[in-house]
């Protein structure tokens, strides 16, 4: 593995490290970071006016999609790395100039989503009322909760080979197709869940399967993309075991990443309901806002895992320090200018949830915790990127497992000691988010993330 000093110049201006490296980067990190944006904040809001469509129907249809949805998400969201590790192998590759060997990395990837999605959908439906029961679900909503989880779980198969092919376009420097899809996508599931719910009268069950019907629809373009890229290069489509072994092994690091980081929300929820209504209620608004500013930053990150594997499958160690320092001045311009925003629109964003005083007395301060910590946000978000377009998931898990052990014991003294809402949002946005930044940080200054060729040994 060649090693050039971060100071020193590409053989080419041309090339991706060359010279105009922060034009150049500038150039590419938005053309990535735009689409992937779009893409990421077009589920949200598409998810907010399924809310809506559901409850017109009642309160119990709304309690329960409200449970079975946020299972259904944690069910997918788990697996996220089935884009983020596939991105990297892909981009490694396509860097290296192996376009049908990227291809084939994404299809392995691809067909471990299909064996994952039937396994947890199978679970899913045989454990749905259990599940139900063990959220909590009052009796007037278990039976909607129950419908609406057993319906959506026919999906996952489906969403997961979303998330998969997402990462295999993503690896190859296409994030427009992506935002298109999920405009599409999401269009058409509002319309399906409108017709199904009430013109056909089907119910919550409606909306359930007006989902379905979408995101096997999405899984189909996203598959007919693939299948015509694989055709052209004379990919095979058959699954190659090694393969699917290698996208498994890729990203059961950052499974357990995933895990420990849902860990600390989980966490901070249950501490915020021992501190009272109040506070709850302050604390599920911010966690709404946190959300909203989570996707935003995570558009550069995406950008990073996607430029960072190119450039290292490349061999391109200098164009892979450079894109690298100019993602985090992004970050934390993106994080200061989204922290501005948040400061600015607390008057106006906190009547749209509550009219409740004391509920707004504990809100202002903790917005403004999440404020000045969004550049610090920023920074995490896109380290978080560079080193999953490196491969370098081992670090990633370690380092988020370190975060949890940190994080959990000080966020359960929070109420013991005292603390209220705020205290809380500090133990969040600054402890946990500043742990995430000095090791990630710790790790990009080393260089031991930067290993160049087509895989990562």
């Amino acid at each position: 593995m060649s090693r050039r000093s971060p100071s020193s110049p590409s053989p080419s201006p041309d090339s991706p490290g060359g010279r105009r490296s922060a034009r150049g980067h500038d150039r590419e990190i938005l053309a990535l970071a735009l689409p992937a944006f779009g893409a990421l904040v077009a589920e949200p809001l598409f998810l907010m006016a399924d809310s809506a469509v559901v409850g017109h129907l009642g309160t119990p249809q709304l309690a329960g999609l409200g449970v079975a949805s946020a299972l259904l998400q944690t069910f997918v969201n788990v697996f996220v790395f089935l884009a983020y590790a596939t991105t990297a192998a892909v981009a490694r590759r396509l860097g290296a100039g192996d376009l049908p060997s990227a291809l084939r990395q994404g299809i392995d990837g691809i067909w471990l989503a299909i064996g994952l999605g039937i396994v947890v959908a199978g679970a899913a439906l045989v454990a749905a009322p259990a599940l139900i029961d063990l959220f909590g679900a009052s009796p007037t909503a278990h039976p909607y909760a129950v419908t609406y989880l057993r319906v959506s779980a026919l999906g996952i198969p489906a969403m997961l080979i979303v998330l998969a092919a997402t990462g295999v376009l993503r690896g190859l420097q296409d994030t427009r197709t992506p935002l298109y899809v999920a405009v599409g996508g999401f269009s058409a599931n509002l319309v399906l869940n409108v017709a199904l719910v009430y013109g056909a009268g089907f119910g919550i069950a409606g909306s359930a399967w007006g989902t379905v019907i979408a995101q096997y629809g999405m899984a189909a373009v996203y598959l007919r993309v693939v299948i015509k890229g694989a055709r052209k290069h004379r990919t095979p489509l058959r699954p190659e075991l090694a393969g699917v072994r290698a996208s498994a092994q890729a990203g059961a690091p950052l499974l357990i990443r995933t895990l420990s980081l849902r860990a600390v929300l989980m966490i901070a929820t249950a501490v915020a309901a021992r501190l009272g209504d109040a506070d709850v209620a302050a604390h599920q608004i911010t966690l709404t806002l946190w959300s909203l500013l989570s996707f935003a930053l995570d558009a550069i990150a995406i950008a990073g895992q996607a430029i960072i594997g190119r450039y290292l499958g490349a061999g391109d160690e200098a164009g892979a320090r450079a894109a690298c320092r100019r993602m985090v001045q992004w970050g934390v311009l993106s994080g200061a200018v989204l922290g501005a925003l948040v400061a600015l629109v607390r008057p106006v964003f906190m009547p749209l949830f509550t009219t409740d005083r004391t509920v707004i007395d504990h809100l202002t301060p903790v917005l403004l915790v999440v404020a000045v910590t969004a550049p610090v946000a920023g920074v995490v978000f896109v380290l978080d990127g560079v080193l999953m377009g490196a491969g370098d998931g081992p670090y990633l898990a370690g380092a988020m497992l370190v975060t949890l052990a940190v994080f959990a014991p000080v966020a359960v003294l929070v109420p013991t000691l005292g603390g209220g809402i705020t205290a809380l949002w500090w133990t969040i946005a600054g402890l946990m988010m500043s742990v995430r930044l000095v090791t990630l940080w710790l790790r990009m200054r080393s260089g031991r993330w930067i290993v160049t060729g087509a895989v990562r040994g």
